[in-house]
């Protein structure tokens, strides 16, 4: 727990916010809610809570029960702060210097580099000092397109570049360890991705970019420029709700899967060197439909979208289209709540935490906006086994949510850091969280 954590008068003094501050209960841990149990809101999202949802729990589509619940976003009220499991601590490690801070990656050499993608920044931390703030902190480019992706290549303790994936392109910038600001101009890889036309009328706007482990391939995912429009003879939709690949040098090679309506965050899994998405999929068929997902990514592969949902089943918004495609739509490996806006994930590579967090994934909900009751608001822990996916996944950093439903914080980036502690971007509160493992 917190040393930031109030005392017991003054918690008691704190009565509206006792909803806002779950602590990690005795019995909590390792508990696991299926079936309908499993659809659940903030109030029922506790660190050590896992859930497991099927595609035999997914309700019926209910269109006119769909709802527009987006967050009031309010300042951290006094003596709130994020929960983590007990042996966890929690501290604020950056805040002030950001106007919106989304998508962090920890360089080689343990620097934090985090997209401030509003003002088209990529800033770079450094450093904890002995009061849990950040030692140093630079700007390293501005001028940049709602930047969000962020990867360092060639693989390996000492990149010569670093890639950043705007809303519109892709470019780099040259670098060696410990730089804190770019040496030298941008070079653009990529001079136009799918969605230039359409990025001032709306649809998904973030990029990521990573590398496979060979270093060969470079991955691009492209959100959908709208909810559920059909694809047919649709330039808006032209290679969006995709995963492209292109090589290094910026060369587009093919759509490498498709039908994943919003792959915000992509992690390649250490294990078994797949690409990995932590996914959002479409809204309006109702408070538990349709699943957000993280899920591995198989090649030329098929995810639903925006004819079929979690397998083969038809949106009805889009019934009779494309029959022929209903058995080649995959079954994602891990469902979450609807609506969770699931952003950035990454995989524990860390030594810091127990042993049994090695290999797992974390991964930043950023909360609900069509469900009547939210959910998400939090950084959850997805179990896995040899590299494989449970299909479970657990609540691990949550209490960003009053208890009258009002929002503080918003998860959206996380990384591990070289020490195996774990940051966590936070747009809602435009702050950086730092977890550690104590034990105590």
């Amino acid at each position: 727990m917190s040393r930031h954590m109030p005392s017991l008068l003054q918690a008691l003094s704190l009565a509206s916010l006792v909803c806002a501050l779950p602590l990690s209960l005795p019995g909590q841990s390792g508990k696991t809610l299926t079936g309908q149990a499993a659809f659940t809101d903030y109030t029922q999202e506790h660190p050590g809570v896992r859930r497991h949802i099927t595609v035999a729990d997914l309700p019926e589509p209910k269109e006119a029960e769909s709802v527009d619940n987006g967050p009031t976003v309010v300042p951290r009220p006094e003596g709130a702060w994020p929960q983590a499991p007990k042996g966890f601590k929690v501290e604020l490690y950056a805040q002030g210097i950001f106007k919106e801070p989304r998508l962090l990656r920890t360089a080689p050499n343990g620097d934090l580099f985090v997209a401030d993608s509003a003002p088209g920044q990529i800033k770079v931390l450094r450093g904890v000092g002995a009061d849990g703030k950040v030692v140093r902190s630079e700007t390293f480019a501005t001028g940049l397109d709602h930047p969000f992706g962020i990867a360092f290549y060639p693989l390996g303790a000492n990149p010569q570049w670093v890639y950043i994936a705007n809303t519109t392109s892709v470019v780099r910038f040259p670098y060696k360890a410990g730089d804190m600001k770019a040496t030298g101009a941008a070079q653009t890889i990529v001079e136009t991705l799918p969605g230039y036309a359409q990025l001032r009328g709306g649809g998904h706007w973030t990029r990521d970019v990573v590398f496979s482990q060979d270093g060969k391939r470079m991955f691009i995912s492209i959100g959908s420029a709208s909810n559920v429009d059909d694809t047919d003879n649709n330039p808006r939709e032209f290679h969006r709700a995709d995963v492209l690949e292109f090589s290094p040098e910026g060369k587009f090679v093919k759509v490498f899967a498709s039908g994943l309506r919003n792959c915000v965050g992509e992690a390649i899994n250490p294990a078994t060197g797949q690409l990995w998405c932590s996914t959002n999929e479409r809204d309006r068929l109702g408070d538990n439909l349709v699943p957000d997902y993280i899920t591995s990514v198989k090649e030329d592969g098929f995810y639903g979208w925006p004819w079929y949902y979690i397998g083969g089943h038809q949106d009805p918004r889009h019934a009779g289209r494309h029959p022929e495609l209903k058995n080649k739509v995959i079954v994602p490996d891990v469902l979450l709540q609807s609506h969770f806006a699931s952003l950035e994930m990454t995989f524990y590579t860390g030594k810091q935490f127990p042993a049994e967090y090695t290999g797992d994934a974390f991964a930043a909900e950023h909360g609900s906006w069509n469900k009547s009751q939210r959910a998400g608001y939090e950084v959850i822990r997805v179990p896995m086994k040899n590299g494989h996916a449970t299909g479970e996944y657990e609540d691990f950093l949550t209490g960003f949510v009053t208890a009258d439903g009002k929002v503080w914080g918003r998860p959206v980036g996380v990384t591990v850091a070289n020490d195996g502690s774990l940051f966590v971007t936070d747009d809602g509160s435009n702050s950086v969280w730092h977890v550690s493992y104590t034990g105590k």
